[in-house]
């Protein structure tokens, strides 16, 4: 899928979004998730510390590209697996793909595995268990938190800290985006993610497209089952997956609405165009030569 707008598009909304005036900066906690994720967040961040806000970023200190070669303040939190765990969780997750060629949210989710969600959700505690690291950003008052819904930490530390959240995504793989920002997704003519539907469905594809978003609710409770409680145990009181998405702000959807089928949006669901995930480079010069006969 190409870009839908220029590189300067999407972290410029981000800015004005972000922002707490157009003169005055803003503090931000920044909780990424790691791998292709952290590419595309990485622009957008660069682009607020040049505008003069001062970001921190919160990452794990085994990551493979979380924070690296940026001009910004990174705290990371100890682990208790080393680079090879993480490769290895990784190959294991993404090798179950190609074992599901049905490629509709219930398949990924199987793929992937709970074990691999179980993985990803075991930051949050060892984030909460440094106790140095949790004052620090108790005291550092942050405008806001901007976070990657696929490390459900963002969450729990926008909630924990009571600080406004910006979501920053292509999508979420379960019904909580819907839920979270009260936005109505009528069955009959919103595909589920991945269905492989369009918006004019057959009587039996509207079917289907109910059984797909059924499957969602119990497998996505299960698979983020440990995510939550791992937020409970820190918030202290017992929490939901819909909980964690109602406190969202701002959702920023890194596509273009022209890219989906027509559906309901709130007024706090921005489309901000591009999904690239890094900066795109000029093409090169080319000579052309044209002969005669």
């Amino acid at each position: 899928m190409a870009p839908a707008g220029s590189p300067t598009t999407l972290p410029l909304c981000v800015c004005l979004l972000l922002a707490s005036g157009f003169a005055q900066a803003g503090r931000l906690l920044v909780v990424p998730m790691d791998g292709s994720h952290w590419f595309t967040m990485q622009m957008v961040v660069e682009k607020l510390i040049h505008k003069g806000h001062e970001v921190v970023v919160v990452v794990p200190e085994v990551s493979w590209q979380l924070g690296k070669s940026l001009n910004l303040t990174v705290k990371t939190y100890s682990t208790s697996y080393t680079l090879e765990d993480l490769d290895h969780r990784f190959k294991a997750a993404s090798g179950g793909q190609w074992k599901t060629p049905e490629h509709r949210t219930l398949s990924i989710i199987r793929g992937f595995g709970k074990g691999f969600f179980d993985f990803i959700a075991s930051h949050c505690r060892s984030l909460f268990n440094d106790k140095k690291l949790v004052e620090y950003l108790k005291q550092s008052s942050f405008d806001a938190v901007f976070l990657d819904p696929f490390e459900l930490c963002g969450l729990t530390v926008a909630k924990y800290l009571s600080l406004p959240s910006v979501f920053f995504s292509r999508y979420f793989l379960c019904h909580y985006v819907e839920e979270g920002a009260q936005c109505p997704g009528p069955l009959s003519y919103v595909p589920r993610l991945f269905s492989k539907f369009t918006d004019t469905m057959t009587f039996m594809e509207r079917v289907s497209n109910l059984v797909y978003y059924m499957e969602e609710r119990v497998f996505c409770h299960y698979i983020f089952k440990t995510a939550v409680e791992i937020a409970s145990e820190v918030l202290q009181t017992p929490v939901t997956m819909d909980d964690l998405f109602y406190q969202v702000s701002i959702w920023l959807f890194r596509t273009d609405f022209v890219l989906d089928f027509p559906k309901p949006v709130m007024p706090n669901m921005v489309f901000i165009g591009g999904i690239n995930c890094q900066q795109r480079k000029p093409l090169s010069k080319v000579c052309c030569l044209f002969f005669s006969t």
